[in-house]
């Protein structure tokens, strides 16, 4: 409710509302909150986790993003259209999400107008971040990736396996390694020098 409010002040009646028809789903690692063919029904907030979205193609896993705390997700098409989806939503870690349903939030935004509103915004955030990830993943190199993604998010190789990181950054996972240990050692001789300069100022 707090981060509802803090996209759009929501009134007593919307807020009475949801407190009344708001869900939870407990999940736990590896499990699917979504399964191709199957039709996104649910809107979720996560409260606590992460989760992958991926496809197949070819036999191999394509991530096609990560949400964590205080994101809202679900299978984008299959949601709006109600359509059976072609990708898969998984847990990585043990997850616990908040949620309604589609013909719910259908009824929301006919009832409380503000929330259409909140909907806007939270549309034009991720429209933003999407179109941000493209241009990184498909307009710079293997190595410009890997340091959008420790700017951008840098909690994500803490807590997600390098072989999803990896086909995120439509990159191989020896590719990763390598860019990896390149970067983080030219990181490390940075370090040294610094404290080297220090020492000798000193």
């Amino acid at each position: 409710m707090q981060f509802l409010n803090s996209v759009y002040p929501l009134s007593n009646e919307c807020k009475d509302h949801l407190v009344k028809i708001l869900r939870i789903k407990e999940l736990t690692r590896k499990d699917f909150l979504l399964k191709e063919g199957q039709v996104s029904k649910e809107v979720c907030f996560i409260e606590k986790g992460l989760l992958r979205c991926f496809y197949i193609k070819d036999g191999i896993e394509v991530s096609r993003w990560f949400m964590r705390e205080g994101d809202v997700i679900f299978s984008i098409s299959s949601f709006y259209d109600q359509v059976s989806s072609f990708e898969y939503i998984q847990a990585l870690e043990d997850c616990f999400l908040y949620y309604i349903t589609w013909e719910e939030l259908e009824y929301i935004y006919k009832t409380f107008l503000e929330f259409n509103y909140v909907g806007r915004e939270l549309t034009k955030k991720y429209h933003k971040l999407w179109d941000r990830q493209l241009y990184y993943i498909q307009m710079q190199s293997a190595e410009e990736r890997y340091r959008w993604l420790l700017n951008e998010h840098p909690e994500l190789p803490l807590r997600v396996p390098a072989k999803h990181i990896a086909s995120w950054l439509d990159i191989t996972e020896v590719t990763f390694s390598k860019i990896k240990r390149k970067v983080t050692q030219g990181s490390s001789k940075k370090l040294s020098f610094f404290n080297s300069d220090q020492k000798n100022a000193s």
